[in-house]
């Protein structure tokens, strides 16, 4: 199957975000009356999916969902958002992915996450669908699934010729960073770079130099999102600052999601780094300025609307 621009897939995991709405964040032994509750579709992967999906890429998910309502829900929202569900294997007698999640009137956040059906996805239903990832031009991972999924994913990526997104979260010393190579991006935020590199990063200098350590080790492009201020680019001979906008945040939940989702879709539709950059941050942005995860993301026209108001 011949590549097709702005086809994506996603290999990664499917949740449900159990959101919970505090004045304050309990201590260790102390109950608190929350203000509000919300259960809403989440998963890096499926955020991801969802945010590219609205924009108008062509997304297919590979991700595997249990067979309880959590995992049927899923489904339904792939199905809402025109998003290619093939690949999405139903796990007997496992609960599907959740994640309870805390969120503070300040917009900070603190997740739990439990794979439940997430940690069967295997490096053989990847290769089920590869006939099908052989017509994407954008292969977009993260770390809520297995590293021998992931290097699996990688590996098929590669050979296949499409541009592959890594977006090492959540981050963990075992990723080896040898097995990367070929990629186009990696997407780590601070914590991430520091805990991947080994090294101090407490500014954007740090970042520049453990950008260039993991970059020295076979990676092509260290994309590394820092929130409100923005993303940092590192390649090779370069690295710049793209700064944030000035929003008033509510709720982060999903932000780096709805960064990763929007620049997946326009380097898709064939934009340049940079442009697929600020349309990312724009995106995030946008994101933060409203409650919950995929409720929170835009769709095309209503981003553009946004764009133009800034």
């Amino acid at each position: 199957m011949e590549k097709t621009l702005g086809r994506i897939a996603v290999v990664g995991s499917i949740n449900t975000d159990l959101i919970t709405y505090v004045t304050r964040m309990p201590e260790a032994g102390e109950t608190l009356d929350a203000s509000s509750f919300a259960m809403a579709p989440g998963g890096k992967g499926a955020n991801q999916a969802v945010a590219a999906a609205l924009l108008g890429s062509e997304v297919m998910m590979v991700a595997c969902v249990g067979d309880d309502a959590f995992g049927d829900a899923a489904l339904a929202n792939f199905a809402a958002r025109g998003i290619d569900a093939r690949h999405v294997r139903v796990v007997p007698g496992v609960s599907s992915g959740v994640a309870p999640i805390i969120v503070e009137p300040s917009g900070e956040n603190r997740i739990l996450i439990v794979r439940g059906a997430n940690g069967d996805l295997g490096p053989a239903d990847v290769a089920r669908a590869e006939a099908d990832l052989r017509g994407c031009d954008v292969l977009a991972l993260q770390l809520e699934v297995s590293l021998a999924t992931v290097y699996a994913a990688v590996e098929l990526g590669v050979r296949l010729g499409l541009r592959v997104v890594l977006n090492p979260a959540p981050a963990t010393a075992a990723l080896d960073v040898a097995r990367l190579r070929g990629i186009a991006y990696l997407v780590p935020n601070q914590t991430e770079l520091a805990l991947l590199s080994g090294l101090p990063v407490a500014s954007l200098d740090d970042a520049i130099v453990a950008a260039r350590a993991l970059i020295a080790r076979g990676i092509d492009r260290v994309v590394v999102t820092l929130g409100a201020d923005g993303v940092l680019f590192v390649d090779a001979t370069d690295a710049r600052h793209v700064p944030s906008l000035t929003v008033a945040a509510v709720d982060t939940t999903g932000a780096g999601d709805a960064f990763i989702g929007s620049f997946i879709h326009h380097l898709a539709a064939g934009l340049d780094v940079d442009a697929a950059l600020e349309a990312g941050i724009a995106y995030a942005a946008d994101s933060v300025t409203k409650r919950g995860t995929q409720s929170s993301y835009a769709t095309r026209a209503a981003f553009d609307d946004f764009r133009a108001a800034r």
